[in-house]
């Protein structure tokens, strides 16, 4: 009897053991087939990049495409983790993980076919468009190699007027009286902060008539008391810093705390500070009560640079205010060619077409830069054609919108291997300086960069790095001695197209104090908390790859419950 009884067991084990294994093998079949599918659907993505994507009907597909394909990429990675990488024995004991990919594949096959039957019905995409891929990524692999497109934005051309005649302005010589404020307005792109960094970096005119100086980059996120903590650094040094925090110690550091230690030390004290990208008069009004000491007769100097003339006005109101002017032709037209790496010969057989594409730039050096940074992937026989996809407001009425359409053109004739290593910098805060090593290692990480061949794999992420800088999507912010980029930072009107294009996309999701109660639903591959509040948003987590937060104080990341 006990005999009977045993074998039974066995039999209904081994029956079960087979049922298991029989699974098993489907739901192998079923990772091929989803990852095959994931294969044309990168290509199709690809082609959809090609196309100009007008057709709306086409846009609302390849979102659809693009959030399908990142949840099979989650299913890949949820099976290597709980089935591949094991043995088989601890895959026959995970039966739980086993059912639930099975019905994962079998709900993403049910949706891939839903897919292809939405393309037969709208007859969305044709197969003639594929053609055009190439267009995207044809462009010359060694682009890579040639640092000398990288043109450091204080050795531009047509600055060196503009920076004689705004140090004129500062009068640096007369070192008595009240702080003076002189404002540099402009429209974005115009080459503001390029002026007054190449005046701030001026050692032999500016600097070394001061005992203090510090340049400031004012943001719409900038923390008060995170700014003033920099300005003590930079001004006064970081053991005056330590002083001052260490006199704080048992209390919380307030605002007011810090700028009262500021004012009393640089109270007889020649400063010279750049207040970079101010944005609202109630925050110059803040700056003003510890920046603008009218009992300082030292001669300080106070530079402002602003978009905003009325701005621009109520902080220099002794009409101390230069108005920076697009470039001249011949310096534009220079330019343009240094950073296509191009020369006037070479343009023989279009002589005027280099005259056309900086006409249609409006003389505007960010245009220029990033135009000639997709000129230099191109013969100059193409030159023709890109110049016809030029949006032409930028000639007649430069504005911040026609700019942002000559930085979207930019971003879509980038390679498809730079566009994802190009939007996750959205994660980053207003005017962050980045450092390109962790930088490489996250795109690592995150996958957007494969080895190839002999070539190591930071050297590949090096090399990204290393092409939008010479495309001018970033701009360098720290080199060494030996001329080798160590962290960028990226314009404001270029960030904004990127976190526009990253959040259409479901690509990165920003958070911020101002939202921290919203509800979303979509399917965002990277959440980016910018604030100091606690992270109370409604998020699908399952989908979520990385979280990244930035903020004064710790932060209550989500229940584990929502992560799976």
């Amino acid at each position: 009897m006990a005999r009977s009884m045993l074998g039974g067991a066995i039999c209904k084990a081994a029956s079960a053991a087979a049922a298991e294994m029989s699974l098993l093998m489907g739901v192998r079949k079923d990772i091929w087939f989803i990852k095959d599918e994931l294969e044309t659907m990168q290509a199709f993505l690809l082609t959809a990049e090609a196309i100009e994507m007008k057709d709306i009907l086409l846009k609302v597909w390849a979102k659809q495409v693009r959030d399908l394909s990142y949840n099979i990429e989650d299913c890949l990675s949820e099976f290597m983790v709980h089935v591949r990488s094991q043995s088989l024995s601890r895959q026959l004991m995970k039966l739980k993980d086993r059912h639930q990919i099975a019905m994962q594949i079998r709900d993403l096959k049910l949706r891939v076919e839903e897919v292809s039957i939405r393309n037969t019905r709208y007859n969305l995409i044709k197969t003639e468009a594929s053609n055009s891929v190439g267009e995207v990524d044809s462009y010359s692999e060694d682009v890579r190699n040639h640092a000398a497109s990288n043109i450091d934005e204080a050795k531009l051309v047509g600055f060196s007027k503009p920076k004689e005649e705004l140090i004129n302005l500062m009068d640096v010589n007369t070192e008595d009286g009240s702080p003076k404020v002189i404002c540099v307005v402009g429209m974005g792109g115009l080459g503001k902060t390029t002026l007054a960094r190449k005046t701030y970096e001026s050692k032999e005119d500016i600097v070394q008539k001061f005992s203090c100086v510090a340049w400031i980059t004012v943001s719409h996120s900038i923390f008060k008391i995170e700014m003033l903590k920099d300005m003590i650094r930079q001004l006064l040094g970081p053991e005056s810093l330590k002083k001052c925090l260490k006199e704080l110690k048992g209390k919380a550091v307030q605002v007011g705390d810090l700028s009262k230690y500021l004012m009393e030390e640089l109270k007889d004290e020649r400063y010279f500070i750049v207040f970079d990208d101010l944005w609202t008069i109630d925050m110059w009004r803040w700056i003003q009560e510890f920046a603008v000491d009218s009992n300082n007769r030292k001669g300080s100097r106070i530079v402002v640079t602003t978009r905003d003339m009325g701005l621009a006005k109520e902080c220099s109101r002794d009409s101390h205010i230069y108005q920076l002017k697009p470039l001249q032709s011949v310096d534009a037209t220079n330019l343009l060619l240094r950073k296509s790496r191009k020369r006037q010969e070479d343009m023989e057989r279009d002589g005027n077409i280099v005259e056309k594409l900086v006409k249609k730039c409006g003389g505007l050096p960010l245009a220029i830069l990033m135009i000639g940074g997709v000129l230099a992937t191109k013969e100059v026989a193409e030159w023709g054609q890109f110049y016809d996809h030029l949006p032409s407001e930028l000639e007649t009425n430069p504005s911040l919108e026609a700019m942002r359409r000559m930085v979207t053109l930019s971003y879509n004739h980038l390679p498809s291997h730079l566009k994802s290593c190009f939007l996750y910098l959205s994660i980053f805060p207003e005017d962050f300086e980045i450092k390109r090593r962790p930088l490489v290692d996250r795109w690592i990480a995150e996958g957007f960069i494969k080895a190839r061949g002999m070539v190591n794999i930071e050297d590949v992420g090096k090399s990204y790095f290393i092409e939008l800088i010479n495309r001018s999507m970033i701009i360098p912010s720290r080199v060494n001695v030996e001329g080798t980029v160590k962290s960028c930072r990226v314009h404001d009107i270029m960030r904004d197209v990127m976190v526009s294009i990253a959040r259409d996309e479901n690509f990165v999701y920003l958070t911020a104090d101002d939202n921290v109660t919203s509800v979303t639903e979509e399917n965002f591959r990277h959440v980016s908390y910018h604030g100091r509040k606690f992270l109370k948003e409604c998020i699908d987590w399952r989908h979520v790859r990385s979280l990244t937060m930035f903020g004064e104080r710790p932060i209550e990341p989500p229940a584990p419950p929502f992560f799976t």
